[in-house]
């Protein structure tokens, strides 16, 4: 009887496990836990991302008067989102940000001297600075150092998006490769890093940015952005240059989605 008994509770076991293995793993990854988010590279460095509990977040929207934004994504119409993200005032990264906050409603996240000077509703007016952190849907968002200028407007940002699941995105913003970006890994340990690569007069070349990565990071996936959309920026071939076999490097076209 005993052994009867074995044998079936051994049987319950196995149905169990099996019915569990069979159950759909809706936005996770069985492997690891986690949860899928989605960013589009919306050209130059325009990024809409996306969470698994669908907080959308419209990072440096330059989107009407980028040459490289695709006709679809400047209907400024489309971007329902929660909050947006601008790393510094000048007119490629700010683009389009008020227009879109005064239609969507969203509010939009920077340096304080930045958002305060927009018109904006005060709900509307997140504004920060180096090291502050904002709770937007179900993720934060956090206001790290760039090595750039932000004239005026107060200083330039990098922003680090931290989701549900613990993983962490780092947009750079425009910037120079600098020593804190060490702090920058040994807090937030990115996942995603959307890498300035652009070059020319403004901010650090694909080889240096390519050092930096080297130096200071070890994301899972490199997303090169700020490149190509004016004469006198790096190319894509100088990009791939760059990083050589680095398997990590994932260039999108805009307009592109990749899920993370």
């Amino acid at each position: 009887m005993n052994h009867l008994m074995g044998w079936m509770s051994l049987g319950l076991v196995l149905a169990m496990t099996a019915t569990s293995a069979a159950q759909p793993q809706s936005k996770r990854d069985p492997a690891g836990g986690k949860k899928e988010f989605r960013v589009t590279w919306l050209g130059h460095a325009a990024f809409e991302v996306v969470s698994a509990g669908g907080t959308r977040l419209l990072i440096d929207p330059f989107l009407t008067k980028n040459p490289a934004t695709p006709e679809a994504f400047r209907d400024l119409a489309r971007y329902k989102v929660d909050a947006i993200l601008v790393s510094h005032s000048h007119s490629d990264h700010s683009g389009d940000a008020v227009d879109i906050a005064k239609a969507s409603g969203a509010p939009v996240i920077g340096t304080f001297d930045y958002v305060s000077g927009l018109g904006l509703p005060e709900k509307q007016v997140m504004g920060g600075n180096v090291g502050g952190t904002f709770a937007v849907g179900d993720v934060k968002v956090h206001l790290v150092p760039a090595m750039h200028s932000s004239d005026p407007g107060g200083r330039p940002l990098g922003f680090v998006v931290t989701f549900a699941d613990g993983r962490t995105l780092y947009h750079t913003g425009d910037t120079w490769i600098f020593g804190d970006m060490a702090l920058i890994q040994e807090v937030f340990h990115p996942s995603v890093i959307l890498l300035n690569v652009g070059g020319g007069p403004y901010t650090e070349d694909p080889k240096t940015a390519a050092l930096a990565i080297r130096k200071y990071f070890n994301p899972e996936t490199i997303v090169p952005m700020h490149f190509a959309t004016f004469p006198g920026l790096a190319t894509e071939a100088e990009v791939r240059a760059a990083f050589r076999e680095d398997r990590r490097l994932q260039v999108l076209k805009p307009g592109e989605t990749k899920t993370f």
